[in-house]
């Protein structure tokens, strides 16, 4: 239920990021608010969630 799961952000778009799941293929993008990310995010960096809570990886 709270497994840990890794996304790249693959696009920053004003209030939110488009996430994609790593190591799974043919998934669409999700779409996350900013303020539940770290501040530092940017475009092609690594956050991992796990416990309801996003992590730089």
């Amino acid at each position: 239920m709270f497994e840990k799961k890794e996304y790249r952000v693959v696009k920053i778009d004003g209030d939110y990021a488009h996430l994609m799941e790593c190591d799974v293929e043919n998934t669409e993008d999700k779409l996350v608010a900013r303020a539940l990310l770290p501040e530092e995010i940017v475009e092609g960096c690594l956050v991992s969630y796990e416990m309801m809570t996003y992590k730089m990886a």
